[in-house]
């Protein structure tokens, strides 16, 4: 039987959204958030520009794009994609994990969408990326959060493409350097790398993005929420820290502590280079240990953020999916209750497994502390079944 560890993960928050908070992290940084005023006085757009010239500094975002943030987390950042941008060519649309999967669903059945073109793969597999079609607009996630699987890169997307790019990109974002002429509608939000709060998403629109706004008027009404052209011209302020809606100034505050931490560590380089970090200590794991493997069985296109694992135990796999549900419930719970690890089942519409999160805010040393527990969780359960 293994025997309980000793040494215990020094931040047990393993979740993969919200995520844990950076290194550090404490209420008293968020003293002088702008609270109690309004959002549209100088020092809180002011604050607001912040946020957005800093992710533009960090991760190299181009002069020429555009940068704003949006309501509803990432979710809202695709939905206004989506809404405001499909409809006047063709879509090929990818899914392989659940959010992908829901924007097939958002194009097919709320568009509807008539020349759409699904690709989809299973859990821990990526779809023909070769087949995607140029002349056509591209909707993809960068990294599937429920399912441990990303592309690989953006060489299989045309440089002299005709149609947009619309990519989902939390979990992706302050964890890989993204192509950036290679998308043209970028989104995240700030609670997955960076570790901030939810409901803010971020969306970010090339010039050719901005060219279809301007130029296409999709046939179907769009709520306030969405709107980023009005008579015919874009809503520059969107742009430089004027909100559509009233957001949160202490979740402004907590974003900007995020990116001075981030750039004061060295900025995107060493971001990656911490989920790298993370990534290969589970990888080393895995490679020593018989009971579990990566759900994603190619390493290219592997997630580091969102490590998904898979239990490979032959009894496991004999079990029926509601029986492994609650093999791998039991199992977490053992790590809840003692404050080891939270949040490190993998999704509910996932196959039953692990998903521990490696963003660039969680140390390395507290993933390697946790793994013996989940040697440890895995003998224990195994054991009462």
């Amino acid at each position: 039987m293994t025997a309980q560890p000793s040494h215990r993960p020094v931040n047990p928050c393993f979740s993969s959204g919200p995520c844990a908070k950076r290194p550090g992290w404490s209420l008293d940084n968020l003293k002088g958030a702008f609270l109690g005023r309004s959002h549209r006085a100088a020092e809180g757009k002011n604050r607001l520009n912040a946020v957005i010239e800093q992710h533009r500094k960090i991760l190299n975002i181009p002069a020429d794009y555009r940068v704003a943030i949006v309501a509803a987390s990432d979710t809202g950042a695709v939905e206004m994609a989506l809404w405001s941008l499909l409809g006047q060519r063709g879509v090929d649309v990818l899914g392989w994990e659940v959010f992908g999967l829901d924007w097939i669903k958002d194009i097919t059945t709320q568009l509807k969408i008539a020349d759409t073109r699904v690709m989809k793969a299973p859990f821990g597999s990526l779809p023909d990326l070769s087949a995607v079609d140029g002349a056509r607009d591209i909707v993809f996630t960068w990294n599937g959060t429920t399912g441990g699987v990303r592309v690989p890169n953006g060489d299989w997307i045309p440089a002299n493409r005709e149609g947009l790019t619309i990519c989902d990109a939390t979990s992706a974002v302050f964890a890989y350097d993204l192509p950036w002429d290679k998308l043209d509608v970028v989104t995240w939000s700030w609670q997955k790398v960076l570790g901030g709060e939810a409901a803010h998403g971020m969306i970010v629109l090339s010039p050719r993005a901005v060219e279809r706004l301007l130029t296409y008027t999709p046939d179907r009404p769009l709520p306030k929420i969405f709107r980023l052209v009005n008579n015919g011209k874009l809503i520059d302020g969107v742009f430089v820290g004027e909100t559509i809606n009233t957001p949160s100034m202490l979740a402004v505050e907590d974003c900007l502590d995020a990116l001075t931490w981030a750039e004061g560590i060295g900025g995107l380089p060493a971001m990656i280079k911490r989920v790298e970090a993370n990534y290969q200590t589970i990888k080393d794991w895995v490679a020593k240990t018989d009971w579990v493997d990566f759900l994603a069985a190619d390493e290219s296109y592997r997630s580091k953020t969102s490590v998904c694992l898979a239990i490979t135990d032959p009894d496991f796999a004999a079990m029926d999916d509601d029986s492994r549900q609650a093999f791998v419930k039991s199992m977490t719970k053992l790590l809840e209750k003692d404050g080891i690890a939270y949040d490190t089942a993998g999704h509910r519409d996932a196959p039953a497994g692990l998903r521990i999160w490696c963003g660039a805010t969680v140390e390395q040393s507290d993933v390697a502390a946790l793994l013996p527990w989940l040697d440890w969780a895995y003998t224990q359960t195994k054991n009462k079944n």
